[in-house]
This record gives structure tokens, C-alpha cells and sequence, in this order.
């Protein structure tokens, strides 16, 4: 495609106008191979895109995409006047990069149904479900998302929940010409403020819960819950809306759309579970709709992952999807890595679960679906990441503190951060909700309310030691990380894995235990 063509292609999707500076120049005429917003991936024929970051204006790396045989730069900052390549100045440089993508790749969303899924938990669990189920419908269904980006019979690592535009078009078109007819995206809150997926034509956007995160980037409850929303609001006429009405603000996405379909626990919606089963071998429940009644079989765990059924049996009840699919869809995921994963088997004597937990009310969701499950003592292993919002450090402390018997407090990815300050963040949350909790059943009770926990900065030692010293019928649950190979230290990126590291320490526990 050549420069003129592209850029009145991009014309046509967004505000800004980029070809009226180029078309009468020979440089129209060159053909571009590539759309990016990194100089590093710039080749000959490649158009730059140069993004205003946090610290760094992208636009200074156009030097060296222009040696890197750049055609021109799009950029919303005035021309570097050491740079000759054609300039395209732009009032909103994300927007003109999400309408170049869109273009260079053909809009392939308009050849495939995307299903959009929001919210702070459940993205991930919600995407896998909605896979399964279209793929027993006969549709072939690709998958992008935080654990992996599914691509035909291909599963990638992903770097970000929701990519950059170029990556997130350029998937798609490899899904369309692969011969996939659906694909489950996970759309996070970044991606929706970032514009990463503008001009993605969504068929389905769905809605799992807000709860407080990201609020370091957010700045408050409200941005963040008006950045998810962007998703909604740009929906197509005929799309579907689907949003869970036991959460507040899915009602208010509810009452804004044409045609929502609702799930619930506790409300009455369009779908509702009715007589749940849960044990550690999964969930077994009835789910009423409009179109009659299924019967549902999951191997998932715990009333969180109830919703996340709900949620991606709703979509494909709004899709007309066939009762047959929905149920052996569900029914045909085993697990998702990283999420209420139970890593511990029939010869071991506790339970082990790890999960992606790294939020207050996520952790909470974990511990309480954990409880309810047993009634022996849950040991929680978990920490908080550096460098992102500290106020939740005091508060996953507290959850912890109200819902662990053992707690260990240790490293997640502490990036720049010293570990032993986040930890300290972390047991201020506890010390706090202790002593509330003490304090409430009146004098004489001594440390009845109190949780026992220890401080471990080593990650490993720290799961090591809460699988070796559990008790029999012990839940050892390890929380933060989930699917992550890797831990964040300084600037480093070190091999990390908790599964690898739980089942290790369940091997040495057997064999122990065989020799003793």
C-alpha cells in the first residue's frame, strides 16, 4: 500500500487529517510495509508513529527511525528539524496510530466477531471460557489476552493484557486469514485510555466488575471505571452489551444500553445460577435464561469463577449460540493458568492453589472462595508489586489478615522499589485490622482475632516454607503472580515461576513424608 493511500484511508476513521500534507509530494507514492510505534522495529518502508509517553516523547526517536529507513513520522509534536523525512503533525498521535493500523491491516475486525471483555477480575478466565464455547459451536475462535495470545493452533506469550494497535490489528488480520470467525480480547483499562483499541468494531463487549486498581495510572475510582467504559460507549449500534448486575456500576451500563444482556448471582438478571455445588472438584450448577435452562459442569473453583461462566454464558446466549456448545464448552476447560490453579494432586496431603490475586478485592475473592471450600486452616502466601499504587499494599494486608489462618508476607516484583519497604506497607494493613479486630470482642480475648504471619523476602523460601510446614488438609494459597515466569528486580527480568516452585516443594514434601 502506498503512503497516499494509507493515510486517506486513516482519514476516513479518524478526526485528524494526515494526507493533505503528502498527497501532492513524490513521497505519496512509496510503498509502506510497516506501521509502528517503536523505533527499534522500524524497517526500510516502515511509517513511525512517535507517541507523547509518561517521560519520553517517542517523537525523539524519529532520528533514528529515519536511519533505520523510516518513510516518514506521525507524530503530534513539531518537526525535529534534524530529521528530513516528510513530518505529519497530528492533534492526537495515539488516534492517528490506531486509524494507520486499522488501515494498513484492512480493518480485519470487520471480518471476524470481536468480543471485547472489561473489568478489573476476569478478563482472563472469561476470554478461555468464551473460546471454548464458540470453538464446540464450530467456530474457530482466537484468543488475546494477559496469559497468551491464541493464534489458530499457535499460543503466544503476551507482553500486555490489550497491545499497542499495530499488534492488536495485525493479530486480527492473522486470525481472519487463519480461518478463525471469533476472537475473545481481553480489553484492559490502559488499553481503553491509551486508544490502543480504536477501531476495533466489537460485536459483543462484556463487563465483569470494578473493583480499586490501577490507580496509580487512573488517579481515582471514577477515571477508572470512565476508561472502561470508553469500551461501551464506542460500541456499534447492533453490538451486544453484557454486564453483571451485582456489580454497581454494571447497572449504570445497563441502563445506558439499547439491548444489554445482564448476569447475576444475587440480582435478578437475563441469567442467574441457581443451585450451586462447589467443592475442589469444581463447580456444578444450573443456569437460568430467556431461552430456558442449562445444566453446567465446570472444573473451575469458587464463586468467582461463577461469574465468570455467567458472564461468557451470557455472551453466547446474546450470540445465539446453541445450549449444547455453551455446555460442553464450559465443561471442556480444564484450567486457566494462573487463575484459583490447583497445582497440588491426589498424593499430596494440602491443597496448593496459585492465582493471579493482586488487589485487595481480588485477593478477597480468592480467600473467601478458599473458605468455603474447607474447613481447615488456609495459609496465604502473597506480596505487592513496586513501583505501581501503594495504597493497596495496607489493604490486600488487611483481607489477608481477616480471611488467612498463616500469613506469609513476601516479594512479588518489587522493580524499583525495596522489597522490605513494600512488605513493611503490607503488615501496616495487618497490624491495623488485627488490632481492630481485638478491639471489637472487648478485652480478654488476647491474639483470638490475630493472624499469625511472617515476613520473607525470598519468594521461594517463602512458598518452600509454607508448603513444607503445612498442616494435613491444609489450602496453601499463593497469591500475586499467577501465570508470570518471571520476577521484577531493579531493572532485571529473572526467570521466576510459582507453579515450578510450589511443585517442587510438593515432590520434597511427599518424599519426606515416604521417609519418615
Amino acid at each position: 500500500m502506498t503512503l497516499g493511500d494509507l493515510l486517506r484511508r486513516a482519514d476516513e476513521l479518524a478526526t485528524s487529517r494526515m494526507s493533505e500534507s503528502v498527497l501532492q509530494s513524490s513521497v505519496a507514492s512509496q510503498i509502506v510495509n510497516a506501521v509502528t510505534h517503536d523505533s527499534r522495529n522500524v524497517q526500510p518502508g516502515t511509517l513511525f508513529v512517535g507517541l507523547q509517553g509518561e517521560h519520553v516523547d517517542g517523537a525523539t526517536y524519529a532520528r533514528d527511525a529515519e536511519r533505520r529507513g523510516a518513510v516518514a513520522v506521525v507524530s503530534g509534536s513539531p518537526q525535529n528539524t534534524e530529521v528530513s523525512l516528510p513530518w505529519i503533525t497530528v492533534s492526537d498521535a495515539r488516534e492517528a496510530l490506531a486509524a494507520l493500523s486499522a488501515s494498513f491491516y484492512d480493518l480485519p475486525s470487520h471480518e471476524l466477531m470481536v468480543l471485547g471483555i472489561t473489568g478489573t477480575n476476569g478478563k482472563t478466565t472469561t476470554a478461555h471460557l468464551l473460546s471454548e464455547i464458540f470453538e464446540q459451536a464450530g467456530m474457530p475462535c482466537g484468543r488475546l489476552g494477559t496469559v497468551s495470545h491464541q493464534i489458530g493452533n499457535e499460543t503466544r506469550e503476551a507482553a500486555l493484557t490489550t497491545p499497542e494497535a499495530p499488534e492488536i490489528q495485525s493479530l486480527l488480520r492473522e486470525l481472519v486469514d487463519g480461518g478463525s470467525m471469533v476472537c475473545a480480547m481481553e480489553v484492559s483499562s490502559h488499553g481503553l485510555a491509551l486508544r490502543r483499541a480504536d477501531f476495533t468494531r466489537f460485536t459483543a463487549a462484556v463487563f465483569t466488575n470494578l473493583s480499586r486498581d490501577h490507580l496509580d495510572f487512573h488517579g481515582d475510582m471514577n477515571s477508572y471505571f470512565l476508561a472502561k467504559r470508553r469500551l461501551f460507549d464506542e460500541l456499534p449500534s447492533d453490538a451486544r452489551t453484557i454486564v453483571n448486575l451485582d456489580d454497581p456500576r454494571g447497572s449504570l451500563l445497563a441502563s445506558a444500553a439499547s439491548r444489554p444482556v445482564t448476569y447475576a448471582i444475587d440480582q435478578p438478571a437475563d441469567v442467574v445460577s441457581d443451585a450451586i455445588d462447589s467443592s475442589f472438584n469444581g463447580l456444578v450448577f444450573n443456569v437460568r435464561t430467556s431461552r430456558g435452562s442449562l445444566h453446567l459442569r465446570s472444573n473451575l473453583l469458587g464463586r468467582i469463577n461463577v461469574y465468570n461462566i455467567l458472564a461468557a454464558v451470557a455472551t453466547a446466549i446474546a450470540l445465539d449460540l446453541p445450549f449444547d456448545a455453551i455446555e460442553q464448552g464450559v465443561e471442556s476447560l480444564k484450567s486457566v493458568p494462573g487463575r484459583m490453579q490447583v497445582v497440588s494432586h491426589g498424593d499430596d496431603d494440602l491443597t496448593v492453589i496459585v492465582d493471579f490475586a493482586h488487589t485487595d478485592d481480588a485477593l478477597k475473592q480468592v480467600l473467601e472462595g478458599t473458605r468455603a471450600l474447607t474447613s481447615d486452616r488456609v495459609v496465604v502466601v502473597f506480596g505487592c508489586g513496586g513501583d505501581r499504587d501503594r495504597s493497596k499494599r495496607p489493604l490486600m494486608g488487611a483481607v489477608a489478615a481477616r480471611l488467612g489462618d498463616v500469613v506469609i508476607v513476601t516479594s512479588d516484583n518489587p522493580r524499583s522499589e525495596d522489597p522490605l519497604a513494600i512488605m513493611e506497607d503490607i503488615t501496616h494493613g495487618m497490624d491495623s485490622a488485627t488490632q481492630r479486630s481485638n478491639a471489637e470482642v472487648g478485652e480478654g480475648t488476647g491474639d483470638f482475632f490475630r493472624t499469625p504471619y511472617l515476613t520473607i523476602s525470598d519468594r521461594k523460601l517463602a512458598i518452600e516454607r509454607a508448603i513444607r510446614e503445612a498442616h494435613v488438609g491444609d489450602v496453601v494459597v499463593i497469591a500475586g503472580k499467577g501465570h508470570e515466569t518471571y520476577q521484577e528486580i531493579g531493572s532485571e527480568r529473572r526467570s521466576f515461576d510459582d507453579l515450578e516452585i510450589a511443585q517442587d516443594a510438593l515432590r520434597r514434601r511427599r518424599t519426606n513424608a515416604l521417609v519418615s
